[in-house]
């Protein structure tokens, strides 16, 4: 009995230690739609910088991307991921060495990967991007209903199918989506209410810089604890078969990613308390490369994926080069985890990546 009871002190005691060392308070969560691993791990590709297709300026492209070094390459794209969270955090999908993170669900495109990454359940009856309020509950949500939580998540998208995604009514979670108006009273947020409707959308959308600048203003006047940012022209440009303008987006949502990273650090509550995690819905094809366009399951290579995070409960592993295989079901859990909690629903929630808390 006293072995018993001995076991169970020293359980307690190593409770109350993890969950006094936990520093993450925060999230800060952004999607690159259809953003390609290959770009992400090697920069831009040759064979489509080159082909007069695909761009209106290869030359110029050539000049601002271009280094014959892989390595610098990808950070003259990606600089922050690669200068910032590839130092600091960790980067999986490395194929390259074998490091993969794939759909689980089969369909390789935008919703059901969405309902992947925050319901943890790659559930095969949510098989289209119709705007049809998802019946699974989402990380999201079961945050959003956490004591020193409630009211205080929110989500900023480009593309106007995340209400249904997310499920604005049932979930509580403010969903600002495309033009949605921005009901808030600040001279900042007024001003971008204005712009999206004023600015022209050369996606069909607005643009992801007015998603990023509301999510910005948002945060700063609001406090949220947990932000979502989902960008969108990297897919709306790929499929037009734009590969300078995918290019360029990619480059600019780095930056607006480093400057949502300096924000929460320039701000007490965030500072040294947030994690940064970013994730793709879907890849896109390469074996072919004039799938690069393309994604669903025709596109054999559609399902690849990758991952990047980083925040204060998160070794520095960099660049993850050893043989390993993670899911975007897992991304869910993950997100509950570094806040401390145990996502669980009515439907099955795959297990977190454990190496992400591993600080």
């Amino acid at each position: 009995m006293k072995y018993i009871l001995s076991c169970m002190a020293c359980l307690f005691l190593l409770h109350i230690g993890q969950a006094q060392t936990r520093q993450t308070e925060n999230l800060i969560i952004v999607t690159l739609d259809g953003m390609r691993w290959q770009e992400v791990f090697k920069g831009i590709d040759p064979a489509l910088t080159d082909d007069s297709l695909f761009n209106r300026d290869s030359k110029g492209l050539r000049e601002k991307f271009w280094a014959e070094d892989l390595e610098e390459r990808r950070k003259k794209l990606f600089p922050f991921v690669w200068e910032v969270m590839a130092k600091q955090g960790q980067v999986y999908g490395n194929r390259s060495f074998s490091n993969h993170v794939d759909n689980a669900n089969p369909y390789w495109f935008s919703y059901p990967g969405y309902n992947e990454i925050f319901t943890g359940y790659p559930d095969t009856t949510v098989n289209s991007n119709d705007k049809i309020y998802n019946k699974n509950v989402n990380v999201l949500e079961f945050i959003n209903k956490q004591k020193g939580y409630q009211q205080k998540v929110a989500a900023f998208s480009t593309w106007d199918v995340f209400p249904y995604i997310l499920n604005e009514p049932r979930s509580g979670v403010y969903v600002n989506a495309d033009v949605d108006t921005i009901h808030f009273k600040t001279p900042q947020l007024q001003v971008l209410n204005d712009m999206q409707f004023l600015a022209p959308r050369p996606i069909g959308v607005r643009q992801d810089i007015i998603t990023y600048m509301a999510a910005r203003e948002y945060l700063k006047a609001y406090k949220p604890k947990v932000l979502y940012i989902a960008f969108d022209e990297t897919d709306d440009f790929a499929h037009e078969g734009m590969y300078d303008q995918y290019i360029g987006s990619a480059h600019a949502e780095d930056a607006m990613i480093r400057d949502i990273w300096n924000t929460v650090q320039s701000i007490p509550q965030y500072r040294n308390k947030t994690t940064l995690l970013i994730t793709v819905d879907h890849g896109r094809g390469d074996i072919v490369k004039a799938n690069w366009r393309h994604h669903g399951t025709s596109i054999e290579d559609a399902h690849e994926i990758w991952l990047a995070v980083m925040g204060p409960d998160t070794a520095p592993l960099g660049e993850l080069r050893a043989a390993g295989q993670l899911y975007q079901k897992q991304i869910a859990a993950t997100l509950a985890q570094l806040l401390g909690f145990n996502f669980t629903a009515a439907h099955p929630v795959a297990d977190p990546i454990k190496s992400v808390y591993s600080k």
